[in-house]
């Protein structure tokens, strides 16, 4: 079997070590301990570029190449090993995961945006200025039970809505033929059943998309079940995205950065986050910003005639409420 990784503790000597880099183990680890430790620095915190440069002792230039290198090359190395669409496989894991968790049945994730605050940019400033009145980008983003992120999309402007955001992002193509969720299949409350992820009202339902019913007031005591049960499973997102900006302050403060490395270090935390999380890293919840990035609830996207996914909607309903279960 092809090695696919070295280990630079165990796979080089001493000796092999200087030959192939040049450098002995103790400069090498110096030189990348103290560049990360930099990039990591900015994230973790989201200090100002000159305070990080007085602290390391390094001037602003080198602050900004070491937050830019780090993060380029997390997006593009480690991204693709620790946010991935699952396959098939994959999705019998998590979907058995909700089950397990929540008693919600073939669901492999929960969908949700939320704002991550920018200085305006130079360009179409306007577009970035959300409903709470700040400028933004949006970070949409699928997790699993444990609140991994296994897709996120990073960057439309803060005036787009979530459901427009979905269907412009590269999710909307690999989720919206049917072809990767429908593979796995049950019969619940005598409906055919793929696989699906769960979202707020601001998105449209689909096969693969369960949404809870809109509050008129009139709900029934079997829609409010089917509500309940939807909204407690995907807490998952909103924990997530708690844990992600808790963790890594940048994403709660206004991001001094220029737009398109802003929308990196997002894409940066997030794998981080993923591997903080995978190693069982200690968390702590508090940070006091963590309300600055509430927003109101968007308006629920109306379902006209009967909506895609209404009979799985409708078998869910049956089986929360006692059938088949």
């Amino acid at each position: 079997m092809p090695r696919t990784a070295i280990t630079l503790e165990t796979d080089f000597s001493s000796q092999q070590f200087v030959q192939n880099f040049r450098v002995s183990r103790e400069s090498f680890e110096y030189i990348c301990a103290q560049r990360v430790a930099i990039a990591i620095w900015k994230l973790a915190t989201g200090s100002e570029y000159r305070t990080i440069s007085h602290l390391f002792g390094v001037s602003l230039s080198t602050v900004f190449n070491c937050v830019q290198d780090f993060c380029n090359t997390v997006v593009k190395v480690l991204l693709p090993a620790h946010i991935k669409s699952p396959d098939a496989d994959k999705l019998v894991e998590l979907a058995t995961f909700f089950h397990n968790r929540w008693r919600v049945p073939q669901c492999v994730g929960a969908i949700d945006g939320s704002h991550l605050p920018i200085i305006a940019p130079e360009e179409h400033a306007r577009d970035y200025y959300n409903r709470k009145g700040w400028h933004s980008v949006i970070l949409q983003a699928v997790v699993d039970g444990k609140g991994l992120f296994w897709d996120v999309c990073v960057g439309f402007a803060g005036s787009v809505h979530d459901a427009r955001v979905l269907r412009q992002s590269d999710l909307w193509e690999v989720l919206g033929d049917g072809e990767l969720l429908s593979q796995k299949k049950v019969t619940i409350s005598g409906c055919d059943v793929g696989h699906y992820v769960i979202g707020d009202p601001a998105y449209p339902m689909q096969n693969w998309l369960m949404k809870p019913f809109s509050d008129t007031g009139r709900l029934t005591p079997e829609q409010r079940t089917y509500n309940y049960r939807l909204s407690s499973a995907r807490s998952v997102v909103e924990m997530c995205f708690g844990r992600l900006k808790g963790r890594w302050r940048c994403l709660l403060k206004r991001n001094d950065a220029k737009l398109e490395l802003a929308k990196k270090m997002a894409l940066t935390c997030c794998v981080l986050h993923n591997i903080c999380e995978e190693h069982g890293d200690n968390f702590s919840e508090d940070h006091p910003d963590r309300n600055m990035n509430i927003q109101p609830p968007l308006q629920a996207v109306p379902e006209n005639g009967t909506p895609e996914g209404a009979d799985i909607r409708a078998a869910l309903m049956r089986y929360f409420n006692g059938g088949n279960e």
